[in-house]
């Protein structure tokens, strides 16, 4: 595994195994992942589902100690996934490349500028069990900038060391039951009394997976 605590031997290392940016389809079949990577048969054994587009920015942040990413902790007065830890962005509006929502989702939810980010390449596509099809858009974010949380969509914003949301070893399986009474298993981890699951899980696990060579489900 390459030395995370070096950004400078990082940045193209990192761009180069990225998808480049194209405002096509995202890539379906052996190139997506899903909420039911962990189900038996994985997500092409589930029900054909309407997706809806969305896209979310993996923000990697310069700092002297090694990148960090961006991370958010959702409002508690939302109507779905309250509280949980989330990549800033969100639905893709009509005529919207992914970049471009991620970007315009992250100067909206935490006011992060987009003169800050240098947009490295797109990631694995991800299924979720909500409906929606995620681009995740991986930028470098320069230091300097200044953040406010939208209080309509997010209660805090925090940073997770880089090196820690790529070590494998971090990541845990959790299997927990929805009001459905389906059962779902799904990755999860906890920096800092921070629980990071489901979605936003499975896309960082995703980008390990990607960047460091597992073959894609």
């Amino acid at each position: 595994m390459n030395d995370l605590s070096k950004p400078r031997d990082l940045k193209s290392w990192i761009a180069d195994h990225l998808d480049p940016l194209h405002d096509g389809e995202p890539v379906a079949g052996l190139r997506r992942r899903s909420d039911y990577d962990l189900a038996p048969g994985g997500w092409s054994a589930q029900p054909d589902q309407t997706l809806t587009p969305a896209s979310v920015l993996i923000g990697l942040v310069e700092r002297e100690a090694g990148y960090t990413v961006l991370l958010t902790r959702r409002s508690d007065t939302l109507r779905r996934h309250t509280g949980q830890v989330a990549l800033p962005g969100g639905r893709q509006d009509p005529g919207e490349t992914p970049w471009e929502t991620a970007l315009r989702e992250a100067e909206e939810e935490i006011a992060l500028e987009r003169r800050f980010v240098s947009l490295a390449g797109l990631s694995t596509p991800y299924q979720t069990g909500t409906g929606y099809l995620v681009t995740p858009v991986v930028g470098f974010v320069a230091p300097g900038f200044e953040l406010n949380p939208n209080p309509d969509e997010v209660a805090d914003i925090f940073e997770t060391p880089f090196g820690f949301l790529m070590d494998p070893g971090n990541y845990e399986e959790h299997e927990r039951e929805l009001p459905n009474g389906e059962r779902r298993r799904f990755y999860a981890m906890t920096h800092q009394e921070r629980f990071i699951w489901g979605a936003t899980a499975g896309i960082l696990r995703a980008l390990y997976d990607r960047l460091y060579g597992a073959a894609l489900a």
